[in-house]
């Protein structure tokens, strides 16, 4: 998984004309072939607290090499971004974030922000209330010269609330491979909507986690990437078997969790990871009618499997093709040595 919450939910509450989407979602996921839920239903309160641990976890190598990457190179980021298309400097940066959780790794490039210009607006967007305040709290106690200003909004579904400052041009971030569990024309669809909240010249970072086996040097392989979603002390199991947790209290179905089991899969053919949820027995759940339809009974068989994420990995050359589709161009790429994660600088055309 990645850091992505993409729904237009910000609260955990267990009231189901609070989260109609929530009721609309499963009905249509849960009655489809296969069976599949969308990844944002994961971040409810203690679905988002599980990721954070999960970013952490020695097998989770995305976030910690992300974060190394702008440890090395982000003053040349902050620097590439300000110049114009005819070399000299542009005005102030102002920097906005698609989902942006509580922004852990995007205080190096605010920090680099500050001390390139002496301060910078900062401008969250992410669905979930909590993560947003937890990241205001941590940003304005310990980067003075940052101004944030959150914005809960689902950046998937609906134009950016993109308060664009006057003499200034925007610098995008889009990272964690939050773009990875997006298919491909999603991704592109994706971009295409924040390239149109965007002029000619603004800039995109954007992280992408990178195919296993990709080349000369690198040193991923499957087996790293598996233990990725699947680590040691089951805190990914948890985290999507939560999912279920989250359905039986905003819609009072009647889920065994223990009748479920967690699997990740890599899938070289679409080249991304899958998550699913495993029933271990024949098994019968219900959903209460509500306001997107009627009572609903799901039967499992043994092995039937529900399909709660995908995430895509890519190549340099995926992820410049994708730019493009959406009206980027791929100015510049950074790697970690082992070629595990990529930072792409990306122009607005």
């Amino acid at each position: 998984m990645s850091t992505f919450a993409i729904a237009p939910e910000a609260t955990s509450t267990s009231t189901l004309a609070a989260a109609p989407h929530v009721a609309k979602e499963a009905r249509a996921g849960l009655t489809a072939t296969p069976k599949t839920l969308s990844p944002w239903l994961f971040y409810d309160e203690a679905g988002s607290d599980l990721f954070e641990q999960i970013t952490q976890l020695p097998e989770y190598y995305l976030t910690r090499t992300e974060r190394s990457i702008f440890a090395l190179h982000a003053a040349e980021i902050i620097r590439e971004a300000a110049v114009t298309h005819n070399g000299t400097p542009a005005p102030m940066l102002t920097l906005i974030e698609l989902g942006a959780g509580t922004a852990t790794k995007t205080g190096i490039l605010l920090a680099e922000a500050v001390h390139q210009q002496g301060s910078v607006v900062y401008q969250p967007v992410d669905v979930s209330e909590t993560a947003l305040a937890a990241a205001r709290e941590n940003i304005l106690a310990n980067l003075p010269g940052v101004t944030v200003r959150v914005q809960v909004a689902d950046y998937t579904r609906e134009p950016l609330p993109l308060d664009r400052l006057p003499n200034t041009r925007t610098l995008a971030l889009y990272i964690g491979s939050s773009i990875g569990n997006f298919t491909p024309e999603d991704a592109r669809d994706v971009l295409r909507n924040l390239r149109a909240q965007l002029l000619p010249g603004d800039t995109l970072v954007l992280g992408t986690d990178l195919r296993p086996n990709g080349g000369p040097g690198a040193h991923k392989t499957e087996a790293t990437l598996l233990a990725a979603y699947n680590d040691a002390a089951g805190t990914t199991a948890a985290f999507n078997l939560n999912v279920l947790t989250r359905l039986n209290r905003d819609l009072a179905a009647d889920f065994n969790t223990e009748a479920f089991r967690h699997k990740a899969l890599w899938n070289p053919i679409e080249s991304r990871i899958e998550m699913h949820l495993e029933s271990l027995t024949t098994q019968r759940v219900h959903i209460p009618a509500n306001t997107a339809g009627p009572v609903l009974t799901l039967d499992f068989a043994p092995g039937e499997a529900i399909h709660t994420e995908n995430s895509y990995k890519f190549t340099p050359s995926t992820v410049a093709a994708l730019l493009t589709s959406a009206s980027f161009t791929a100015t510049n790429s950074w790697q970690d040595p082992h070629h595990l994660f990529a930072v792409t600088l990306a122009t607005a055309v």
